[in-house]
């Protein structure tokens, strides 16, 4: 339920840790706090996300973390992710908290690797936030797709932002930013991809309007990946064909989408797309 620029109501809601001190802050039941906010920000649209924050809903999710699951499917949009960004954002849970949970309930340190791991690169885009400052908003390299930046548009298309291209995967995925304030790594790899690659927009527009929507929108992990996607922050672009959506979605989206069949940009190989989307005679191999 987004109109607009209008900011969604669960943005709002994060923003009350540093509005003015006589805001209410104690509810009797989140439709008291919907109504609240609706009545105090009648700008914002939307709903309140389904996410439930508080040090009890991270203790509890915490709690339901299978490390060698995660490492097992963590690449699948149903796999065993653990969901706890948003409260590791909003500083609810810290990230030597959350790996020292880890390593208490594994026998094997392999068994935690993979999530310890992701924990480390968060840590990772923290420092260089450090260092470069406003800095993330700008090509820390030149791309690396043939084309110059002025070619990307500087502004997101509305179809994409309204979830209207006609894509079941992209407008799914847009909605499910909207709605609910958070999306599966892979889902948002491959939204940043067709913004930037298969539209030619410029990975600032995507960059914004994921912080205006994510739960868990972090400047330096958001802007630095957008930057890895859009090839000026690693040695290549980063693009996706519909085969590893199919493995990695379990075919959600494809099995209904109305392009399937024919229109499906997606449905090519690498070398394929490659040859669609960059002006470049060739890449580095995909690993």
């Amino acid at each position: 339920m987004q109109s607009g620029d209008s900011p969604p109501l669960q943005a709002v809601a994060l923003d009350w840790a540093t509005a003015a001190d006589d805001l209410p802050r104690t509810f009797s039941s989140r439709e008291d706090l919907q109504q609240t906010l609706q009545q105090l920000f009648a700008q914002a649209s939307g709903e309140l996300s389904p996410i439930v924050g508080g040090w009890a809903a991270a203790q509890e999710r915490l709690a339901a973390v299978d490390p060698g699951a995660y490492g097992r499917s963590r690449n699948h949009l149903d796999g065993a992710v653990t969901r706890l960004s948003p409260y590791i954002r909003h500083g609810v849970l810290g990230l030597a908290a959350v790996r020292d949970a880890v390593l208490w309930r594994i026998s094997r340190r392999l068994e935690g690797e993979k999530l310890i791991n992701e924990l480390g690169w968060r840590d990772y885009w923290q420092r260089l936030w450090t260092q470069l400052g406003d800095g993330i908003w700008d090509d820390r390299e030149p791309l690396k797709t043939g084309h110059s930046p002025e070619s990307y548009a500087a502004e997101l298309p509305a179809d994409i932002a309204t979830g209207t291209t006609g894509l079941a995967c992209i407008d799914g995925f847009s909605a499910e930013l909207t709605t609910t304030g958070w999306l599966h790594n892979h889902a948002r790899m491959w939204l940043a991809a067709y913004v930037v690659h298969w539209r030619r927009v410029r990975w600032q527009a995507g960059a914004r309007w994921f912080l205006q929507h994510l739960l868990d929108g972090d400047p330096a992990s958001n802007n630095l990946s957008w930057q890895w996607v859009a090839s000026s922050f690693s040695h290549k672009p980063y693009i996706f064909n519909r085969a590893n959506l199919e493995r990695f979605s379990s075919g959600r989206y494809c099995n209904g989408c109305q392009l399937a069949r024919r229109g499906c940009p997606f449905a090519a190989s690498y070398e394929q797309l490659q040859a669609r989307l960059f002006a470049i005679e060739a890449m580095p191999p995909r690993r």
